[in-house]
C-alpha cells in the first residue's frame, strides 16, 4: 500500500495563494493602519485593530494546531488503538507549534513591550496604580512574568510534542516490535503524554488563556474562561484532523482508516461543540443571574443592554448558531457521521465559527464600539491557514502517512464502534 504522500499541483498552490494573499494583507496592514501610532480609547482606531486581529489569530491557530497534539496525548494515556490508523495527521498539525509558536512570541512581545495599551489596559503604569483591582493584578499582569511563562508555555508544547513525534517516527525506521519491546515503547509514549497533559492543563486549560486573553478586559474574571478557550480551540483542532483526513482519504490514502473511524472523530466533534455550549451557557447564566456590575460589564460590551443593542450583538448570537445549533442538528444522527462530505462540510464551518468567537473574545475589549470585520482580518486568516497548509504539507511528504510497526495498529485496522 501506498503510504508516501507526494504533494499535488494543487495543494501548493492554494497554499501559495493563501501565504501571498496573507503578506499581502500584512503588508496592507503595515502602510495603511500605522501600526507603531500609539492608540488610547478611539484613538488611532486602525492601529489597534492591526494589533488586535494579530493576536486574535496568532492565539487562535497556535492553539488549534496544539490541541491535536493533546488529542494524541489523551488518547495514548487511556491506551487508545481505533486512532492509530490516522495518527499521522495529528502528528503532522502539531509540527506547525514551534512555527505559530515563534510567530505568537513575536506579536504578544510587540504588544507588551511596545507598551500597547489599548491592547493591554494593565501595561499604563499610572493607571494600575490608580486602580486597586489592577494593582491587585500587577504580581502576575506585568511584562516581565507575561513574557517568562509565555517563552516556558510555547518551549515545552514545542519540545515535548517534538518528543512524542520523534517516538512515533522511530517505530518506522526500528521495525515490528516483539511483544516486550512494544510494552517498553508503550509505556515510555504514556510517561511522555502524561507530561504532556500535565503542563497542557497549567497552560491551555488555566493561565495561558488568563495572561493571553482574558487580560485584555483586566477588571472582568471567569473561572470557567480557560476551559472555554480550551473547548473552543480543541473541537477547531478535531475539526482540522478531520479535514485533513477526508483530504488524504480522497486521495486514495490512508487504506486503513474507514468510516468507523470518521464516525469517532464525528462524535468528538460533536461532543465537545456540546461541551463548549455547556461552558458558554453557564459562563453567562451565571453572570446574568448574580448581575454584578464588575462582572456584567464583559457582557453589556457585547451584546448590549435591554434598551441597547451592543455592536458585537449579532456577532455573538451568531456564534453560538454556528457553533452549537449546527453542530448539533447536523452530527446528531449516524449517518451524518459518517458522510465524508457532511463532516467536511461542518468541520470548515466549527472552524470559522470558533475563529469567529475568538473575534468577539478578542475585539471587544481593543476596538470597543469600533467594530466590523474588514478584508484585512479575513487575509490575515489566510496567512495563518496557508503556513498550517505548508507546515502540514511538508510533514506528510517527509514521513510515512501511517505508523505501521505501531504496537496497536491491527486494533485500529479491525475497529468498530
Amino acid at each position: 500500500m501506498n503510504h508516501q504522500f507526494e504533494l499535488p499541483g494543487s495543494y501548493k498552490k492554494w497554499t501559495l495563494g493563501l501565504i501571498i494573499a496573507g503578506v499581502i494583507a500584512l503588508l496592507y496592514g503595515f502602510i495603511m493602519f500605522h501600526p507603531f501610532e500609539h492608540a488610547g480609547h478611539g484613538e488611532h482606531v486602525d492601529s489597534t485593530r492591526f494589533w488586535a486581529v494579530l493576536l486574535q489569530n496568532s492565539v487562535y491557530w497556535l492553539l488549534t494546531v496544539n490541541a491535536c497534539m493533546f488529542f494524541i496525548c489523551v488518547t495514548t494515556m487511556a491506551m487508545g488503538g481505533w486512532q492509530v490508523a490516522m495518527r499521522r495527521v495529528p502528528e503532522a498539525i502539531s509540527s506547525v507549534v514551534p512555527i505559530l509558536g515563534i510567530i505568537t512570541f513575536i506579536i504578544l512581545m510587540a504588544i507588551v513591550w511596545g507598551g500597547r495599551t489599548d491592547i493591554y489596559h494593565w501595561l499604563d503604569k499610572d493607571a494600575v496604580a490608580a486602580d486597586k483591582i489592577l494593582n491587585g493584578k500587577k504580581g502576575f499582569l506585568n511584562p516581565v512574568f507575561f513574557t517568562i511563562w509565555s517563552f516556558i508555555s510555547i518551549l515545552l508544547w514545542s519540545l515535548l510534542g517534538r518528543k512524542m513525534r520523534s517516538m512515533s517516527l522511530e517505530t518506522d525506521k526500528n521495525g515490528t516490535m516483539d511483544y516486550e519491546t512494544g510494552r517498553k515503547w508503550i509505556w515510555k509514549n504514556t510517561v511522555w503524554a502524561s507530561l504532556y497533559t500535565v503542563f497542557f492543563g497549567l497552560t491551555v486549560a488555566s493561565t495561558v488563556p488568563w495572561l493571553w486573553l482574558m487580560s485584555i478586559d483586566a477588571h472582568w474574571y471567569s473561572t470557567m474562561y480557560s476551559w472555554y478557550t480550551f473547548a473552543s480551540t480543541f473541537v477547531s483542532g478535531l475539526s482540522l484532523m478531520a479535514i485533513f483526513v477526508i483530504y488524504l482519504k480522497n486521495r486514495g490514502q490512508l487504506e486503513y482508516v474507514t468510516d468507523e473511524h470518521l464516525h469517532d472523530v464525528g462524535k468528538f466533534m460533536f461532543a465537545f461543540s456540546i461541551f463548549w455550549t455547556y461552558l458558554w451557557f453557564s459562563q453567562y447564566m451565571l453572570i446574568w443571574y448574580s448581575n454584578q456590575p464588575e462582572e456584567t460589564r464583559y457582557f453589556v460590551d457585547r451584546i448590549g443592554t435591554a434598551r441597547q443593542s451592543g455592536p458585537y450583538r449579532g456577532i455573538f448570537f451568531f456564534n453560538l448558531i454556528v457553533n452549537f445549533a449546527c453542530p448539533l442538528l447536523i452530527l446528531m444522527k449516524k449517518s451524518t457521521k459518517r458522510s465524508w462530505t457532511i463532516v467536511t462540510f461542518t468541520a470548515v464551518l466549527i472552524i470559522f465559527g470558533h475563529w469567529i468567537d475568538l473575534y468577539q473574545m478578542v475585539m471587544p475589549g481593543t476596538l470597543h464600539e469600533h467594530a466590523q470585520l474588514m478584508p484585512f482580518e479575513f487575509g490575515i486568516a489566510a496567512l495563518f491557514i496557508g503556513l498550517i497548509m505548508w507546515g502540514v504539507g511538508r510533514y506528510f511528504s517527509k514521513h510515512s502517512l501511517l505508523a505501521k510497526n505501531h504496537p496497536f495498529l491491527k486494533e485500529s485496522m479491525i475497529h468498530h464502534t
